[in-house]
C-alpha cells in the first residue's frame, strides 16, 4: 500500500498538485471536505461552515475521517494538515510558495483587487494556524520534517508531480 501525504498552505497548488499526482499513480484521491460533510449532513456549505465557527467536531470530523479513508487504499491524501495528521504516510510533502506568489495566483484564477486578496490570505493564514494549533497543537509553519519540500514558485503542477515521483522511485516506493 502506498500512501502520500501532501500539504501546503492556499495558492500553493496542493489541490492541484495531489490530483494529477494521484492520476499518475493510478491511486484514490483523498480530499475530504467540508463540502462533502455539507452532503453526507443533508446541510448546505454555509451552513457547515457557520457551525464550524462555534463546534469543533466539524474541523475534527473532517480531519479524522480524512485519515480513516486514507487508511483503506493506496492513495494521494491532499489537504492542509495531511502531512501532520496522516503518520503512517510513506512520503509526506510539503509545497511552498511566498505570499506574494500566493496571491498572485488566487489573484489570477478568481480576479478581484490583488491588495485586498494579500490581506485576505494573510488573514486566512493567521486563522488557519490559530485553530490548528487550539486543535491539534500544531504549528503550520513548521514542516521541517517533511520528506520533500518543494518550492512551487518556479514549476508549473507537472514539473511538481514529477519532482514527487521521482522522489517515490529513488525511495522504492512505486509498485
Amino acid at each position: 500500500m502506498l500512501r502520500i501525504a501532501i500539504s501546503g498552505k492556499s495558492g500553493c497548488g496542493n489541490t492541484t498538485v495531489s490530483t494529477l499526482l494521484s492520476e499518475k499513480l493510478g491511486v484514490t484521491l483523498i480530499n475530504y471536505t467540508f463540502r462533502q460533510l455539507a452532503a453526507e449532513k443533508g446541510l448546505t456549505l454555509a451552513q457547515v461552515i457557520e457551525n464550524a465557527k462555534t463546534d469543533d467536531s466539524y474541523d475534527k470530523y473532517v480531519d479524522t475521517h480524512q485519515v480513516e479513508l486514507a487508511m483503506k487504499e493506496s492513495c494521494v491524501l491532499g489537504s492542509r494538515l495531511a502531512i501532520w495528521m496522516l503518520k503512517e504516510a510513506d512520503l509526506k510533502v510539503y509545497l511552498y510558495a511566498s505570499d506574494e506568489t500566493r496571491a498572485g495566483r488566487v489573484f489570477n484564477r478568481e480576479g478581484g483587487d490583488i491588495e485586498e486578496i494579500k490581506r485576505f490570505t494573510a488573514m486566512r493564514d493567521s486563522e488557519d494556524s490559530r485553530r490548528y494549533k487550539a486543535l491539534y497543537n500544531i504549528d503550520n509553519n513548521d514542516y521541517q520534517f517533511c520528506d520533500l519540500i518543494i518550492d512551487t514558485a518556479d514549476k508549473n503542477p507537472e514539473q511538481i508531480v514529477d519532482l514527487i515521483l521521482s522522489e517515490i522511485q529513488k525511495r522504492g516506493l512505486s509498485k
